[in-house]
Order: structure tokens, then C-alpha cells, then sequence
């Protein structure tokens, strides 16, 4: 007697994600203006990860932010949330996000409570779930003894605790951070920095918009550097960092005049990738090189620049926009 081989279905994990945000030459001109908002850009965000876009005021990321949240309307192109048409079905688009703006837009008129509460009534949940929902968030984000306070009473960082919270109030499939520690104190911003990595360890998706160098180094999984609405470049932060072709970066302040000091460096110091002025500082990324500061020291002050100053770091996300682009991230 044969006995035949049943084979199991594949496991949902042996399968490929299904991207979380799909766009396609999305496209956004606002009237009167010269130059598309965001121009024919292609995105793709897997579930469950952290993905930034990292870039100055006017580079497009809060208007492609406000695209995929529905707030704005594109001129043209395509976009996905949770495999929803944006276009086609805002509703159900804004059933799937939650969202967290620049602006404090908590309900004044409303106690911290009540400000979830009603959110989780407005999404279809019953009285006594909106409440115990609005209580189990309250506590997690270590907001149990403002429950019944003014949103006046609270600080900024805990208003945009509360903000965050109540956007993954319906459990949203993916949470939209606009600029989330604009304003804060340092202090404010990592413990907001702590919040974001939990909520993704639950397997939150989460796109992250950004003009924090910094922010985006720590907390994404892949960054897209934009600027004037088109991306630059798109990988994981260490790996855009790498494309620098610098192991170092030196900050070096000295007397003198800095044109003849950058050529004095570049010629004692071959390994010198780059010189970019800084302030009144130059900015050298440099190659992997031995003994690099004293070479740097001895080399300025033998041509009569005094070294005033003189630090040392890794690369960062903002010499590789630098490097794109040819200005600085603040700028």
C-alpha cells in the first residue's frame, strides 16, 4: 500500500513582503510654482520598516508625505498604501495610516483622554474598547497621570507623545512621522527616538520625514536623501556613507587665509579626499591615513598657520548630501 506525500503550503514568511507604500513617477506642482514639488518619484517601503527621507526645507518630503496621507492631491503618477490606490480610495487609505504632522493638532477643547477616546469612536470602536484602548496607551506612553489634564498642561514632548498615540490608536498599517522632534529638546528627542524603535519592534512600518542628520542615521532602516523634490541617492545609512570614499572627516580652524591652507593640506596630505570651507573652518574627508592629525598640525604650521582647532569624526549622512549636492543639509 502507497501512502502519498502531502506537502505543506509555504509559510507566509518564506514568501517575499508585500511592499507597505508603493509610488510610481509620483508627481506634485503646485499652481504658480516653477519647479515640481516632488518630481516622477519611485518609492518602495517594506512592512515593518523604518524608512526616512532625509533632506532640507523645500526638499519634497512633506509634500510626498502628504500625498500618501491624502492631505494633498498629486498632479500625477501613482502611489500604494497597504496596496490601496491612493488616489482612487482616500477613504480607505486614511482607515489604514495614522499620522503624525509638524503642528500640534490635539484637540484643545479636550483632556489628554478624551483626545483618544474620541479618536477610536470616530474609527468605529465601541465605548467600552475606545476606553480601554485609550487607558493601555495612556500607560505605555506614560501619560496614566495626565489622563484627565488640559493639553495645555503638557510639555512639548509629551504633547507629541500624545500625538503619537493617538495616530496608532485603530492600529494603523503604516504610521506616517512628519518632522516628529522638530522643537523638542534633546532630551524630549531620544526619549521619542526609544518610542519609535518599540512601536517598529512590533512590526509598526513607519516612514519618517527628516531634516535631522542624526535622526535619520539612528532610526531608519534605509534613508532617501532628497532634495528639490527628485531623490539623490537610496540605501541603509551605513551603506550611503560609504559611497563618501572617506574613513574620516576633520574639522581644522587656523589662522591664515583658507584657500592657501586647504592647498597646503591637500599637498602634505594626499590621502585628503575633499575640502569644503566651513564656516570659518575647513572640513577635510580624508582617505584612511596614518597619523593623520599630527601630519595635518605640522603641515599647516610650517606655512605659518596657526592651528587653532582641530576635531575628528566618522562620515555622516550630511558630508554624503554635501557630496550630492554641494551645500550643507541646514543650508
Amino acid at each position: 500500500m502507497s501512502v502519498a506525500t502531502q506537502q505543506s503550503a509555504p509559510s507566509p514568511t518564506d514568501a517575499p513582503r508585500a511592499p507597505m507604500i508603493e509610488t510610481a513617477a509620483l508627481t506634485k506642482v503646485y499652481p504658480g510654482g516653477h519647479a515640481p514639488a516632488v518630481d516622477r518619484l519611485d518609492l518602495t517601503v517594506a512592512r515593518a520598516e523604518i524608512f526616512g527621507l532625509l533632506g532640507p526645507n523645500g526638499a519634497g518630503k512633506t509634500t510626498t508625505a502628504g500625498m500618501l496621507t491624502t492631505r494633498v492631491v498629486p498632479t500625477s503618477g501613482q502611489a500604494h498604501v497597504g496596496g490601496v490606490d491612493v488616489i482612487a480610495h482616500p477613504a480607505r487609505v486614511k482607515q489604514l495610516i495614522g499620522a503624525v504632522s509638524q503642528t500640534n493638532t490635539l484637540d484643545r477643547q479636550l483632556t489628554v483622554v478624551e483626545n483618544l477616546y474620541f479618536h477610536g469612536r470616530l474609527f468605529g470602536l465601541g465605548a467600552a474598547e475606545s476606553h480601554r484602548r485609550s487607558d493601555e496607551l495612556l500607560e505605555r506612553f506614560q501619560l496614566a497621570d495626565w489622563a484627565d489634564a488640559s493639553i495645555y498642561a503638557l510639555s512639548g514632548g509629551m504633547a507629541q507623545r500624545l500625538m503619537v498615540a493617538r495616530a496608532i490608536f485603530h492600529r494603523p498599517a503604516v504610521l506616517f512621522l512628519d518632522e516628529p522632534t522638530a522643537g523638542l529638546d534633546p532630551q524630549s528627542r531620544l526619549a521619542l527616538w526609544d518610542l519609535v524603535r518599540e512601536l517598529n519592534g512590533d512590526g509598526q512600518t513607519i516612514l519618517l520625514t527628516t531634516h535631522y542628520m542624526e535622526e535619520a542615521d539612528q532610526l531608519c532602516d534605509r534613508v532617501a536623501i532628497m532634495d528639490h523634490g527628485r531623490i539623490l541617492a537610496l540605501d541603509d545609512p551605513a551603506s550611503l556613507k560609504l559611497t563618501l570614499d572617506a574613513k574620516t572627516v576633520v574639522t581644522i580652524r587656523a589662522r591664515g587665509d583658507q584657500e592657501t591652507l586647504a592647498a597646503t593640506l591637500r599637498g602634505a596630505v594626499p590621502e585628503i579626499a575633499r575640502v569644503r570651507p566651513e564656516g570659518d573652518a575647513l572640513e577635510l574627508q580624508v582617505r584612511e591615513a596614518p597619523r593623520l592629525v599630527p601630519r595635518l598640525v605640522a603641515a599647516a604650521e610650517q606655512n605659518d598657520h596657526e592651528v587653532l582647532d582641530i576635531s575628528v569624526s566618522e562620515p555622516t549622512l550630511e558630508n554624503v548630501f554635501i557630496a550630492l549636492t554641494g551645500r550643507a543639509l541646514r543650508d
